[in-house]
């Protein structure tokens, strides 16, 4: 896990973000102030709970975490962030397949949602692939009565076919879906969670998806 303490949180937060199956990244602006924003968030002094309302209003999640990737994108290195800026009892594990959700001994599976064409490759995973492995593991995880948290912080850049794809498989399976609001503009979250009774929270900012995560945990 990421120590997060003054400015070594910087430096540890930018290397995990940027480095995806050891090769670095080139980020666009819009990404790179996404990013600074979150770095300062996390420097000391900076307040990760906010006084935001949710949906869900009481928590329905055990520790301890397993974090994943459905689609293989960089988001869940922010997301590994939030968790350890929260002191969440987790491991990580982003392309774990079925077999291996019994032995990891988590409580609840929290699922970073989006596609990356890059991730995919450098994880030499293609997007069928990744979408069969989600819906076994999906499928596995619901026999195992795992809770399972949908995370989606990508935003509108982690939009598209490919992401869709990804989401459409995965949002049905959860128990609990947060969402940055940029990401869910065309409401395609909001359906799809209207149509399975899921309860879905929108923050605006990648800085405080942290709050309502931490918040589902007992």
């Amino acid at each position: 896990m990421l120590p997060l303490h003054g400015a070594g949180a910087v430096t540890n937060c930018l290397g995990a973000i940027l480095s995806v199956q050891g090769e670095s990244m080139r980020l666009p602006s819009r990404s790179l102030n996404i990013l600074l924003a979150l770095l300062t968030a996390f420097l000391p002094g900076a307040a990760l709970l906010s006084a935001q309302t949710y949906t869900l209003k009481a928590p329905i999640a055990s520790k301890p975490a397993l974090l994943i990737s459905i689609g293989q994108s960089a988001d869940v290195e922010m997301v590994k962030v939030l968790l350890d800026r929260s002191r969440l009892d987790y491991k990580a594990d982003p392309q774990i397949k079925a077999g291996g959700l019994a032995a990891s001994g988590a409580k609840t599976l929290i699922i970073a949602i989006g596609g990356s064409s890059k991730g995919l490759g450098a994880a030499g995973i293609s997007a069928d692939a990744e979408l069969d492995r989600a819906r076994v593991l999906l499928a596995e995880a619901k026999k195992l009565g795992l809770r399972i948290i949908g995370i989606h912080v990508g935003g509108e850049a982690r939009r598209g076919e490919l992401s869709d794809k990804f989401i459409q498989a995965t949002v049905s399976s959860c128990d609990y879906v947060i969402v940055v609001a940029e990401g869910n503009a065309d409401g395609l979250f909001t359906k799809l969670c209207a149509a399975a009774k899921i309860p879905l929270d929108s923050v605006e900012k990648i800085t405080k998806a942290g709050d309502p995560l931490f918040k589902a945990f007992k």
